[in-house]
């Protein structure tokens, strides 16, 4: 009878220890589970902390731009012309983007492409030499690789979209130093008036029904390198940024007395007293950005580059994506490479 007894005990002390561990490890689950989201509320409030302070400081960066058309006014286009190659699609356009003066584009994308395909917001560079604009997306230049990238993107499967900045291509209305001047007169800054201009062709391409908004790049040489990345800091829609040849670091320009390289629409009045070239560029963080600069290109110290690595480095490893900021510089001047021009295929496929 006392070992029946003994044995009736030990059933039922295994059965009450069996049950608390159960009670325990549900506990320790749920404390987890109750951890693990408080942690992730917390992770969300710091990012919209840090979202709302970028957005600001967005806003700020706008707001030097100048007197500006109306961000909202409604855009109009017109199809001048279509055109097929054996290989890409090519429209001419007629954009009225700023009620002041109609804006020629070309928009291309892959002759047999179906449905929403990425788009690259391609942006011209200067060279000085202003009747080619626009041109150079479609027809190239010679400090450029072959194919122009037109059809490079296309054939890797991407749309694309190039517009005449004002005073180039079919835009010499006046010159760039009387278009400068006039502006400045009006209360305008025509590096605003350009900025402004290419948001509203990305507004345009958010319009269109064979682009996919969530894939859109934008990218450029030298003033269009600017360009790139000034668009990128100023409209998250863009979500990723290929800049080649001039991130230039301001006061490493100023120290270099290296102001007369770059052409006088490139200069915003009071900049310096609210960004560097680094701040302007954080605001891209955490979007893929990618930055080709020449070891020997004097538009780009090579000081000033290793400020904004060491800067950037820093922002995008704050906001967790350290591997989607890279700057590669290679052993050129003030040009691009077939390295290079492989080397931004892979990036674009790699992030977009």
């Amino acid at each position: 009878m006392k070992s029946l007894n003994m044995k009736s005990g030990f059933f039922w002390l295994t059965i009450f220890l069996i049950s608390f561990t159960i009670v325990l490890a549900g506990c320790k689950v749920h404390n987890k589970a109750s951890g693990n989201k408080s942690q992730s509320m917390i992770n969300d409030r710091n990012a919209k902390k840090v979202n709302q302070g970028k957005e600001k400081q967005r806003k700020e960066l706008y707001s030097l731009l100048g007197k500006l058309p109306d961000r909202h006014r409604p855009i109009s286009v017109k199809v001048i012309s279509k055109e097929e190659t054996d290989e890409m699609i090519v429209e001419k356009l007629l954009l009225d983007l700023n009620g002041i003066e109609e804006v020629p584009a070309y928009f291309t994308k892959p002759k047999n492409s179906i449905g929403k395909i990425p788009v690259v917001l391609f942006n011209h560079s200067h060279f000085g030499e202003y009747e080619v604009g626009k041109n150079e997306f479609i027809r190239g230049r010679k400090e450029m690789q072959k194919p122009p990238f037109a059809l490079a993107l296309a054939r890797a499967g991407y749309a694309g979209l190039c517009i005449d900045s004002w005073a180039f291509g079919e835009r010499q209305k006046s010159t760039e130093i009387e278009t400068f001047k006039e502006m400045l007169w009006k209360g305008q800054v025509m590096w605003g008036m350009m900025v402004y201009d290419d948001l509203r062709a990305l507004d345009y391409l958010t319009t269109r029904d064979d682009v996919d908004t969530k894939r859109i790049a934008t990218m450029g040489m030298s003033m269009g390198s600017t360009m790139s990345w000034w668009l990128a800091a100023l409209d998250e829609r863009i979500k990723v940024c290929v800049d080649l040849c001039c991130l230039t670091d301001f006061q490493t320009l100023l120290e270099e007395k290296a102001l007369s390289l770059h052409g006088i629409y490139y200069f915003v009045p009071d900049l310096l007293n609210h960004f560097s070239t680094s701040q302007i560029n954080a605001l891209i963080s955490p979007r893929p950005h990618f930055g080709l600069a020449g070891r020997l290109d004097p538009l780009t110290p090579l000081k000033g580059l290793e400020i904004i690595n060491k800067n950037l480095k820093d922002a995008y490893q704050k906001d967790g994506a350290p591997d989607a900021w890279q700057l590669k510089i290679y052993n050129i001047g003030h040009q691009e490479t077939p390295e290079m021009r492989q080397d931004i295929m892979m990036f674009l496929k790699k992030w977009l």
